[in-house]
């Protein structure tokens, strides 16, 4: 990469470093990511965050490791929120956990161990046998042998010479180089444990702690190459030939308009997924809002605006990552088009996709009735959805048109929690109208509509049989198909 490329590459990152982990050893990383720069002047350097809070303990059991993951992951998080695109994690042994964090955080994390078979596969082309000086952790964990992998590659760590781990004594030991010893014994178990991996055959040498770097011009010279993996890190990170992580499709759902049905539609979501196991299913994040105010009193009376609240909670999906958002509720779609034009991410027009759904389904239709509020039959959303697939929209008549917003808001209504009773009454009644009126197909176009009647069809007092179209479902299978679609 020429140096005008990589400026350009690295002009459009921001990097973040978690330092803290081995100060020393984090800060050497840091240093020649600078150093590694392709910059002239000052003001072609990158943008960069180093943090840390020093960790204290070097252990790596069960608790010790498990602080040390949020420890991380608290860091990339704060990143996150200043506006870091590209994580720099110094520490092999955080990178025994390294897609538990990637699985977590939306952040490119730049593989450290991907950086040094990188280089190795770059200036040693011809070598097998790689020695690897690592803790007893990341050995038992098998981490380098994962990257360094048969055939291409086999992994040789030093033996343990008189019951001493050279590689662990000479890092974490009274006096290794964690404690600041950059010479004397730490050099000395070093330098014996590259001389047993070269007995061993190794034809190179890989630092699987960071502190090595720190002691490397101690050892003196070796028989065969000593990497300098901090520097290959940080040449590779600058480079920015690494992937681009993949990521995971989140549907955003506005929640709240109203609470059942809301969950509701996630229920939907699940069923629609095509999924053999937990992780197979789709991320969903759900900001339920009750406090969102009611759509039909704004529309038909004199409630307040429910827009900014809308919008609100849209830009908290947008802002948590959300790929699109799903608004289970039919008149909060008379909102939509107030709101999308200050959004970054598409809304899934609930009654759009019904009513291509309908066309599609039932090529020869042309009346279809509406059961929904009374604020959604008044903003005509609806009404203008069905005419432009040249479907007719058929409402109930005025006295039962009252009824189906009993059903909904009544005293025994579906809000307040009923799903028999007289509110199934109210809604026979409206559904006896319409098919008396000749529909042919009805649209449950109230959220809550569906938790009343969860057959595909009903039949009327005449004995009619007509289909009925529920939107949420339509709904929660368009966002899986969203979700699921091939990446373009």
């Amino acid at each position: 990469m020429s140096g005008i490329d990589a400026t350009a590459a690295t002009s459009a990152r921001k990097f973040g470093v978690v330092g803290g982990l081995g100060p020393l050893a984090s800060a050497d990383v840091f240093f020649k990511l600078i150093k590694s720069t392709p910059a002239t002047r000052d003001a072609e350097h990158f943008d960069a965050i180093f943090e840390q809070q020093p960790f204290r303990s070097a252990d790596a059991d069960s608790e010790t490791l498990t602080q040390r993951k949020l420890y991380i992951f608290d860091l990339i998080s704060s990143f996150e929120k200043r506006g870091v695109t590209t994580v720099v994690l110094p520490c092999f042994l955080s990178h025994t956990f390294i897609d538990e964090l990637k699985a977590n955080s939306p952040l490119q994390i730049v593989d450290m161990i991907d950086a040094v078979r990188s280089h190795v596969r770059r200036r040693f082309p011809a070598v097998r046998r790689v020695g690897v000086l690592a803790s007893a952790h990341t050995r038992r964990r098998r981490l380098f042998e994962k990257y360094f992998a048969a055939p291409e590659f086999e992994v040789i760590h030093p033996r343990i010479g008189d019951g001493i781990d050279f590689v662990t004594e000479a890092v974490y030991g009274e006096d290794g180089v964690k404690s600041g010893n950059l010479r004397g014994r730490p050099a000395e178990l070093l330098r014996a444990a590259c001389e047993d991996l070269i007995e061993q055959g190794a034809n190179v040498i890989v630092p699987g702690l960071t502190e090595i770097a720190l002691v490397a011009d101690e050892l003196g010279a070796l028989r065969v190459p000593l990497v300098d993996s901090n520097l290959a890190y940080a040449q590779y990170v600058v480079s920015g030939q690494y992937h681009t992580p993949e990521t995971i499709f989140k549907v955003g759902v506005v929640g709240g308009v109203g609470p059942a049905a809301t969950v509701d539609f996630i229920h939907k979501i699940v069923r629609a997924t095509p999924a053999r196991r937990d992780q197979d299913h789709l991320k969903l994040l759900v900001e339920q809002n009750p406090q969102i105010p009611d759509r039909t009193d704004n529309l038909i009376g004199d409630g307040p605006d429910p827009t900014i609240s809308l919008y609100a909670t849209c830009k908290k999906l947008e802002t948590g990552g959300a790929d699109l958002i799903a608004i289970p509720c039919n008149t909060a779609h008379a909102f939509v088009e107030r709101i999308q034009p200050y959004l970054g991410v598409p809304i899934v027009n609930m009654l759009t996709v019904t009513v291509r759904y309908l066309r599609e389904s039932f090529p020869a239709l042309r009346s279809v009735g509406v059961l929904a509020t009374c604020g959604t039959l008044a903003s005509g959303v609806y009404e203008k959805a069905l005419e432009s697939h040249g479907l007719r929209q058929v409402v109930p008549a005025p006295a039962l048109q009252a009824r189906v917003m009993d059903a909904i808001y009544g005293k025994e209504g579906v809000k307040a929690g009923f799903t028999a009773g007289q509110c199934q009454q109210d809604l026979a009644a409206a559904i006896d109208g319409l098919i008396a009126d000749g529909v042919e197909v009805i649209v449950l176009g109230c959220t809550e509509l569906p938790l009343l009647i969860r057959e595909p069809y009903v039949i009327g007092a005449n004995g009619a049989r007509v289909s009925v179209v529920d939107p949420t479902d339509v709904l929660a299978k368009q966002c899986v198909a969203c979700a699921t679609a091939p990446p373009r």
